[in-house]
């Protein structure tokens, strides 16, 4: 029993569907079929049920699961710590990152993490939160730094709070008093400027002004919290934009106030569960334990 036919095994029980499984592994279809067919030899039963649309574990694969996820993830700490011994770690990281990163403790996270694995080729992509999530959980990214949905994030993705943000309203200077919260029942008044429906942070806006029959009425759209700003410097309207972003640091062109009733969202660091996590992924979180005291959730870091 090896770990690469484990390894498929684990693939094709997670995507029900040999192909799909194929090209997770970047191999072709046929050699996944031969390889569950000669684990199922080896064990004397059936590991899945094939119908016509996709395939199911039978008893049996059900009961190997479990250790295959194990055997795998042994296999995968294992190598990292004599990767790690040896300085010979090396791969690639593919994280999404949202905006307004740049006064967190992601820079500080990546510089060590450079630092320490030089052979790791880390890949930076940057959108929305919503589109973020779906890549890690289809395998197209190993991780993201995401707003999560207002619901919560799915029970196959893990998590560690990278901050605790919340929306502020952003006012031309002179205006309002820094310490006069605004309702949104007065910013559904004014002119607003906010991020557009593509964003993750842009759900929370939504269901707080629905949460009040309000109608989100967003006239100038963007992602850009830099030009959301410069809009307001220039009394197009209101900026309802995020607290946490380093661009709101003190200017005498705006006031920052806050919003009543509060508007509070988190941004994470979410990967994907249920699989073997590549060693470089397993030393970026290790190297966050170590650094940071992010909590987790979705279970013990894999």
């Amino acid at each position: 029993m090896e770990l690469r036919t484990l390894e498929y095994f684990v693939a094709v029980a997670e995507e029900g569907s040999f192909t799909k499984a194929a090209a997770r592994c970047h191999v072709v279809q046929p050699a996944i079929s031969q390889q569950i067919q000669t684990l199922e030899r080896e064990l004397g039963e059936p590991l899945f049920q094939r119908l016509p649309r996709q395939v199911v574990l039978t008893s049996g694969g059900a009961a190997l699961l479990p250790h295959a996820r194990a055997a795998l993830a042994a296999a995968a700490a294992a190598a990292l710590v004599f990767a790690d011994r040896s300085g010979l770690l090396s791969g690639s990281l593919t994280l999404g990152t949202v905006g307004g990163l740049e006064g967190t403790r992601v820079p500080r996270l990546l510089g060590e993490y450079h630092r320490r694995y030089p052979g790791v080729s880390v890949s930076l992509s940057g959108s929305s939160s919503p589109k973020l999530l779906a890549r890690v959980r289809d395998g197209g990214l190993d991780a993201a730094v995401i707003a999560p949905p207002p619901g919560g994030l799915p029970a196959a993705v893990g998590s560690r709070t990278l901050l605790e943000d919340r929306i502020v309203a952003v006012l031309p200077a002179g205006s309002r008093a820094a310490d006069r919260p605004m309702t949104l029942d007065e910013a559904a008044l004014r002119p607003v400027i906010s991020y557009s429906p593509d964003s993750g942070i842009h759900a929370f806006i939504r269901d707080a002004f629905a949460a009040k029959s309000l109608e989100l009425d967003i006239a100038y759209a963007t992602n850009d919290v830099a030009l959301q700003i410069a809009l307001v410097a220039e009394r197009v309207g209101i900026a309802l934009t995020s607290d946490a972003s380093p661009v709101l640091a003190a200017d005498p062109r705006f006031v920052v106030v806050p919003l009543e009733p509060a508007i509070r969202l988190r941004k994470v660091f979410a990967w994907r569960l249920g699989t073997q996590p590549s060693a470089p992924l397993r030393a970026f979180l290790d190297l966050w334990t170590e650094l940071t005291d992010g909590p987790a959730r979705g279970g013990a870091t894999p």
